[in-house]
């Protein structure tokens, strides 16, 4: 065991957070927390959430603080010493090459006049994270369309994520650079930090976990995902190949019903078999 290590990476909202429609196994997040605590675990949060918002659910929901943060859809990698949290320039510069020396001010400028956009507050926005409001029903293609032109035409390689704020019933659309994903920026830190693709474990729930999900990187779908996110999962795998990389909880051999942070224990004791006897003594799982 001493030997064995293990980089943990895990998306936040509807995967460590209970914040979704399905009901939390009352001793999950202790027993996450308890796993975590161990040397060999590098605990690191992927997520949408910016810096601020990160260490507010940290505190509210009672989260181990981890050792890294990939924050903003992933255009921010933050390492945590001593409640420090310092930016980890290698990565800033890894995905300012897309932008080509644009800053995000003159990409603010080049979308000025498209009415259909409304800048997100300043909080909500860095250096490589352009964000707008945006209203439902759209014409989403023909905006994007405009928007990668008018970004082509100044040699800009950018991604347009559009996602749903369903409880407020307003669209969002991030302007990034290319490389500025999740998975690139997991890929990125597990080889920055020197770990193999045998010694890491992702988790998520949702559709933006999707490229991390289908990839060759040990993920688990935690079970409180959707169905339209279980089904994508399972096709983008075959696609790619890479079904023995995925894993679905379902609470099998551990504490109730794989949701949550249960989920995510559950991936590690499927994907990491060093670690199992450590969920065992936790309490965490049976023998099988």
């Amino acid at each position: 065991m001493s030997e064995s290590r293990l980089l943990l990476c895990t998306d936040m909202d509807r995967t460590v957070i209970p914040n979704g429609l399905q009901s939390e196994h009352s001793q999950a997040r202790k027993l996450f927390a308890e796993f975590c605590s161990q040397p060999q675990v590098i605990l690191v949060y992927v997520t949408g959430r910016h810096q601020n918002l990160v260490k507010q659910a940290i505190r509210n929901y009672r989260l181990p603080t981890p050792s890294y943060a990939i924050t903003d859809v992933g255009t921010k990698i933050y390492r945590i010493e001593d409640q420090q949290w310092q930016e980890l320039k290698a990565w800033e510069d890894e995905i300012d090459k897309d932008w080509h020396g644009k800053s995000h001010g003159q990409l603010k400028a080049l979308f000025a006049d498209i009415s259909d956009l409304q800048l997100q507050e300043l909080s909500k926005q860095n250096t490589h994270k352009l964000s707008y409001y945006t209203a439902l029903h759209i014409k989403q293609e023909r905006l994007l369309s405009l928007m990668t032109q008018r970004l082509d035409e100044i040699g800009v390689q950018a991604s347009l994520v559009w996602s749903v704020d369903e409880p407020k019933g307003i669209g969002l659309l991030d302007v990034l650079p290319r490389n500025a994903t999740k998975l690139h920026a997991i890929d990125f830190l597990r080889q920055q930090l020197d770990f193999s693709l045998d010694e890491i474990v992702f988790a998520g729930d949702s559709g933006n976990d999707l490229p991390v999900l289908g990839s060759v990187i040990p993920s688990v779908l935690v079970a409180n995902a959707t169905d339209d996110v279980i089904e994508a999962s399972k096709d983008l795998t075959q696609k790619n190949n890479t079904q023995q990389m995925f894993y679905l909880a379902s609470g099998k051999n551990t504490i109730k019903n794989g949701n949550y942070s249960s989920g995510v224990l559950e991936g590690v004791y499927h994907f990491a078999p060093a670690f199992r006897e450590k969920l065992k003594q936790i309490g965490f799982c049976s023998d099988e």
